[in-house]
Formats: C-alpha cells, sequence, structure tokens
C-alpha cells in the first residue's frame, strides 16, 4: 500500500468498460519536490463513486496500490504497464483539528486594564 498527498487536478467521468466493470480516472498534482508531477490514479468497480466527494483543485491525501500487466502486441512485441489504482481518497486540511486548535498562539492584549493603548 502506497500514499500520496496532493492537489486534485482533473477528474474523469466514470467508463463502463463491460457489463460488469468500470472506471474512473483522475490526475493529482504532486508539488512536494522542485518539479511538480502530474500522476493518473484510477479508481474500479464499486470505488468510482468515492469521487464524487471530491473536486478540482481540493488538497487530498490518495491511498493507493501499484498493479502491473503484460501485454502481447498482435505483431507479438512484448510490452509493459503500471496502474495506480486508488482505493481510499481522504481530504487534507479542510478544517484544523482540536489538536491543532489547542496549539494556536493566545491572543495578546493591546490595551492595558483601563483601555488605554500600550506602547508597542
Amino acid at each position: 500500500m502506497f500514499k500520496l498527498s496532493g492537489v486534485i487536478k482533473v477528474i474523469n467521468p466514470t467508463v463502463q468498460v463491460t457489463e460488469k466493470f468500470s472506471k474512473r480516472e483522475f490526475v493529482l498534482t504532486d508539488a512536494s519536490s522542485m518539479y511538480p508531477q502530474d500522476i493518473m490514479f484510477q479508481m474500479v468497480k464499486d470505488k468510482v463513486d468515492i469521487l464524487d466527494a471530491f473536486g478540482e483543485g481540493q488538497q487530498v491525501e490518495v491511498s493507493f496500490n501499484v498493479k502491473g500487466r503484460e501485454w502481447t502486441s498482435p505483431q507479438g512485441e512484448v510490452k509493459y504497464f503500471n496502474t495506480l489504482e486508488a482505493w481510499r481518497i481522504e481530504s487534507v486540511g479542510s478544517a484544523p483539528t482540536p489538536v491543532a486548535q489547542a496549539m494556536e498562539m493566545p491572543s495578546v492584549p493591546t490595551t492595558d486594564s483601563e483601555g488605554d493603548p500600550l506602547p508597542f
């Protein structure tokens, strides 16, 4: 299992591949390095509806598996493909947690007890 955080760049519509198999692709921009990367993920079957709760521009953390497969072309050439198959998406940074709220700095008074401005 792998996790990656980033911003949702694109959410594509669901594609019905067969009667029993559907997939939905989305792109996540990972800006954690000097050169941001746009990374394509897919969700399959009963997971495609998870994306309905998210929107483009939203900061998320994606849990995913790496899938790989071999394919032989009609000319006999063997190729290999990888897929990043997401199975969970969680919103990141939408609201401060109680711990984060408790760690906030207390406000500093700007007036003295008589209401006169403090000299700083």
